[in-house]
């Protein structure tokens, strides 16, 4: 079922019926464009991230929504050569047993290279901190809300990086303890992601899996329901 293309009479009104707080048009097709150009970018070019930039960036994470206003992000910068060469030793370690679990798929996920640890312009740390436990508010019963809470800022990171014509990737791929040791972390740390981030020559016109066939974007009619499990609301693609 597809979605009817408004008329310029619909687009007319829809604007005079924009609500109080909206951002005009073009504000709100900014923040919109980001979102869907925003891609996990594996191939950089090398270049430098100037460190007004960098900071604007980390700003935007750290004005990231999270569970009690508990901030549990930390954000590791990878300045020496050889610890960053250690980070992608790991990186690298863990990349072939996660293609020896793939079974029949592993040939395809060696393919996957995992560069970016050492050709992008910044590699980040971002870390989870001790001490989470004393934070009760919105955790009771959903502890991981921690983790949730750190991926909006890593969201966030992402997308002001695509607005400032940055590329970045999230690589998940390491040991978290020996991730930790490496970067002398306390006990009750955990790192989850290392993040790569600086200038590319060209976005990917879609999501680098799609492109190589390793998954597709599941269809939205299909993940969204009313009322009860499994009860589609009828919307469109």
């Amino acid at each position: 079922m597809r979605a009817l293309r408004p008329s310029a009479a619909s687009k007319t009104e829809a604007v005079r019926q924009l609500p109080d707080h909206a951002f005009s048009p073009p504000e709100c097709q900014a923040v919109y464009r980001a979102i869907h150009e925003r891609r996990d970018m594996r191939h950089f070019s090398g270049g430098v991230v100037p460190d007004a930039l960098l900071q604007r960036l980390l700003s935007a994470a750290h004005h990231a929504p999270s569970v009690g206003f508990m901030q549990p992000w930390r954000f590791i910068r990878i300045r020496s050569r050889p610890v960053r060469e250690g980070v992608h030793a790991l990186v690298e370690q863990e990349r072939r047993l996660t293609a020896q679990a793939l079974g029949e798929r592993e040939d395809d996920f060696m393919k996957l290279k995992v560069q970016g640890v050492l050709d992008a312009a910044e590699v980040l740390v971002v870390a989870l901190p001790p001490g989470r436990e004393a934070h009760v508010f919105g955790r009771r019963t959903l502890l991981q809300m921690d983790l949730a809470s750190a991926a909006c800022a890593i969201q966030n990171l992402w997308l002001a990086a695509r607005a400032e014509g940055l590329g970045m990737g999230w690589v998940s791929i390491f040991c978290p303890v020996k991730l930790g040791r490496l970067l002398g972390m306390p006990e009750g740390s955990q790192p989850i992601a290392v993040l790569c981030l600086g200038p590319v020559h060209a976005f990917y016109d879609q999501p680098m899996l799609q492109a190589e066939n390793w998954a597709r974007r599941a269809a939205l009619a299909d993940l969204v329901f009313e009322d009860h499990w499994g009860q589609f609301t009828g919307m469109p693609d």
